[in-house]
């Protein structure tokens, strides 16, 4: 085993915020797509062949694809459409969705849009049960958004039997789902998913920051326009060289070999901190192979040290961990534990363990020594 005095180096497990960009830098691509001469006509050619390459990965049509600031942005575009004239009824989302889901339901409540929350279970996951009392008790709900992956306990919700659900409803009720981390992490199909539109970040996945898709299965009315780019959905000038290194990206993630190499990964690290008597996992349920969750994240927490006092104490020694989603780390509240009904002092506790692609065996065995090493002066 790896010793702990022998870190030379950050060691990063922090991957769910973002990921070590591991790409080239591309070729400079200045010219604007919409300019019509060569320099423009250029950046059109490679902002187009970017997405055709994205879809052929993602196995859905180019015309379904809009390149966008990243994950937030999109869940924004997707969210906000509910406010058009076009759109009607009510807005339902999970009590466990990521801060850029939650908070602009906030928003839409104070522009007095109809809103709903889904209950989750003990994991973070919405279930058949849980999605199917939501829509008897909002019954004039149009518009439902659900995660596949929980970003902070990687626990993965079943979308397609939530479609299902949905689908069967007497009114039609526009589905959209958070893959950010889901996708080239996990085994995704978005077409048997059977979803309306979601939401993809390239910096989860080692790619640039700045650049993400929308995936619309039909063009929405938007609430907010601009210059026309991106077929009338998301205005601004392009992020061309983004959107090439997002693509490369896609290629270099979405292969099975990495997802089995990441289980075994992570079922190192769980049967360590099962062994270990002050850890407890969260949700205390999760075992080690557990299909229900996505071995890229674990959330753990140990008896008696605040997760801040731990992460800290980690960062000391050279790693890199969080407690909870980067997005809210600035407010001391956990919302998604809340929602999973965990008790306070453990959510307190709670430290969020990520990894990805290019995380090592040897890098495992560091962090169990490191978190040894902690508990015996914490």
């Amino acid at each position: 085993m790896a010793k702990i005095n022998s870190i030379k180096r950050r060691i990063y497990f922090d991957w769910a915020a973002s990921a070590p960009y591991s790409q080239s830098s591309p070729p400079a691509l200045f010219g604007n797509p919409s300019s019509q001469h060569s320099e423009g006509r250029l950046a059109r050619q490679a902002l187009e062949n970017a997405r055709k390459k994205c879809a052929d990965f993602l196995n859905v049509p180019a015309c379904a694809l809009y390149f966008t600031s990243g994950g937030t942005e999109s869940n924004s575009i997707a969210l906000f459409s509910t406010l058009t004239r076009a759109a009607k009824g009510r807005i339902i989302s999970s009590g466990a969705e990521h801060a850029s889901i939650r908070e602009c339901m906030e928003t839409l409540k104070k522009m007095n849009k109809p809103c709903g929350q889904i209950a989750v279970d003990s994991a973070g996951s919405v279930t058949p049960e849980t999605f199917s009392k939501a829509l008897s008790q909002y019954q004039d709900t149009r518009f439902a958004a659900v995660m596949a992956v929980n970003n902070e306990t990687g626990s993965i919700t079943d979308i397609q039997s939530l479609t299902s659900i949905s689908s069967e409803s007497k009114a039609p009720v526009h589905f959209h789902c958070d893959l950010v981390q889901a996708v080239g992490k996990i085994p995704v199909n978005i077409q048997n998913l059977n979803i309306d539109s979601a939401s993809i970040s390239a910096h989860k996945i080692g790619g640039p920051r700045g650049i993400g898709l929308l995936y619309l299965r039909k063009p929405l009315e938007v609430f907010y326009s601009g210059g026309g780019q991106e077929k009338n959905i998301r205005g601004g000038t392009e992020n061309v060289n983004g959107a090439v290194a997002f693509a490369d990206c896609l290629a270099e993630n979405i292969v099975d070999d990495l997802y089995t190499k990441a289980k075994a990964r992570w079922n190192k690290l769980i049967t360590a901190l099962l062994s270990i008597d002050r850890c407890t996992l969260i949700p205390k349920e999760r075992v080690v192979d557990d299909e229900r969750f996505s071995p890229y994240i674990l959330q753990a927490a140990f008896k008696n040290i605040p997760g801040e006092v731990m992460a800290r104490a980690l960062d000391d020694l050279g790693f890199a961990v969080s407690t909870g989603s980067a997005c809210s780390s600035s407010k001391p509240e956990r919302p998604v534990l809340t929602a999973m009904g965990i008790d306070e002092k453990l959510r307190i506790e709670g430290i969020r363990i990520s990894q990805g692609c290019s995380t090592t065996d040897e890098e495992i065995d560091l962090l169990i020594d490191g978190i040894k090493e902690t508990l015996k002066f914490l």
